[in-house]
């Protein structure tokens, strides 16, 4: 505050607030300065008493004029989020847990294209509010896309747009809990990161059902009670299994009988290796079935775009809680990912990445193979990452600890298991690491447990 009837003069006021809100962080080191004119107005004082008080803080150090005519605090304890950032752990220095797509190979060329005609071509209503479901160009791309290469039968007034998988189980989650559903059934062990949250914070009870061989344990699932199921069943996470013929008759026929609604989680369908890919469940079932896709694995997760294909009964209620949640999902990167689609960039992305995921899928199993031969790997036809299962006598925790001390990151199986204990088992994501780090993270890791 500006003491007018003070002997001390009005900049000598400015400059000792200035420099005491600076010494005690309340003007962290970087932040802005008002602008002389605009902070004069604020105090009614001339901008003159301003420019002087700032001048005798930039002798002092408290201050600095910048290029662009602004002043920023130059002096006094830095922002705090820049300690929170120096507070983060280190990455490992050889990342073998990340079961994400390789992002320095995204279609910047591509995308840069499409997102530049959206712009040029886009009908201005388009950049309005939209219905829930997401822009008609990108639902009918899906559409025609996710039929013909995952067997869907999908109509894009079926399908709605989300802020990724995340945003869309939670929001289905809480239309089946308001159409009355009680019980979720998730696969033992499984992804529970965003169903398991969204289905408890929607009051529904969450039971867990162990996979085998051949997928989900379906004699186990009947006897839940659940009213819904979430299931991967082209390539089950983490365990890598595929749902069996038999299987996915038997929980459709649940399905049918119970009234109850399968949630297909389809995250990697893209990465098929040593095996013909199998159709999506939906494709049977599609009054059943919902369809969960996202760009996650395919393109990148930072896109945050994925895609519900839903009963026609669940679409509308659907859509109505993505308005609720945000208003729909941005409009430009839907247009472009339509035209990434419709003009074959995405199948030929897909095409370029599949070999090189296999080349790294490949160099992993040798390692494997040629360092740990007791570590066999699962699930192995499929997907962007492949699960080693460990003998009993090593602890997995113990492992994973162990070889995070020695630089290299590999995740466990024990942290996505809900209910239900089972061994031990190693994680390994291999397609964001190079061929000589995956050979040399191995090596590492054999050494850790030749050591344990």
């Amino acid at each position: 505050m500006i003491d007018h009837d003070t002997r001390i003069s009005l900049h000598r006021q400015i400059e000792t607030s200035i420099r005491d809100s600076i010494r005690i962080g309340r003007l962290p080191r970087g932040s802005s300065m008002p602008p002389s004119r605009v902070l004069a107005a604020d105090l009614g004082v001339s901008r003159g008493v301003v420019v002087e008080a700032y001048q005798q803080l930039t002798a002092e150090g408290y201050l600095a004029s910048r290029a662009g005519g602004y002043t920023e605090v130059a002096a006094g304890p830095a922002p705090a989020t820049a300690g929170l950032r120096l507070a983060r752990p280190a990455p490992p220095r050889i990342e073998l847990s990340s079961c994400r797509a390789d992002v320095s190979s995204f279609p910047r060329a591509a995308w840069l294209r499409a997102i530049r005609g959206a712009l040029a071509s886009a009908p201005n209503d388009v950049f309005g509010y939209l219905a829930g479901s997401g822009t008609p160009q990108l639902r009918a791309a899906l559409a025609g896309y996710l039929n013909r290469v995952r067997g869907t039968l999908a109509q894009p007034d079926q399908i709605v747009i989300c802020t990724g998988y995340a945003q869309g189980i939670a929001l289905l989650v809480g239309v089946l809990a308001a159409a009355g559903a009680k019980r979720l059934a998730l696969e033992d062990p499984s992804s529970g990161d965003d169903a398991l949250p969204a289905a408890r914070a929607a009051g529904l009870e969450v039971v867990g059902v162990p996979v085998d061989g051949d997928g989900i344990r379906v004699d186990l699932l009947r006897d839940t009670g659940a009213d819904a199921v979430v299931l991967t069943p082209s390539h089950q996470w983490p365990v890598g299994s595929v749902l069996s013929a038999a299987n996915r008759a038997a929980v459709l026929r649940w399905a049918a009988e119970r009234g109850a609604i399968v949630i297909e989680d389809d995250y990697d369908a893209e990465y098929r290796y040593d095996r013909t890919p199998v159709g999506a469940l939906q494709g049977l079932a599609p009054d059943r079935v919902v369809y969960a896709g996202s760009a996650s694995k395919s393109l990148a997760p930072g896109m945050r775009l994925g895609w519900f294909v839903l009963p026609e009964h669940l679409a509308e209620p659907m859509a109505a809680a993505k308005i609720a949640a945000d208003r729909g999902s941005p409009v430009l990167e839907q247009l472009a990912l339509a035209d990434l689609i419709t003009r074959g960039e995405f199948d030929r992305h897909l095409r370029r990445m599949r070999p090189v995921y296999r080349r790294r899928r490949d160099a992993l199993l040798t390692a494997l193979a040629r360092q740990l031969p007791q570590l066999q790997p699962a699930g192995i036809s499929a997907g962007l990452h492949l699960v080693t299962w460990l003998p009993p006598h090593l602890d997995e925790a113990t492992v994973v600890d162990a070889a995070a001390r020695a630089g290299v990151g590999v995740e466990g199986v024990a942290p996505y298991r809900i209910s239900r204990p089972g061994p031990g088992g190693l994680i390994f994501g291999y397609a964001t690491a190079s061929e000589q780090a995956i050979a040399e993270g191995v090596d590492i890791l054999a050494r850790v447990i030749g050591e344990l």
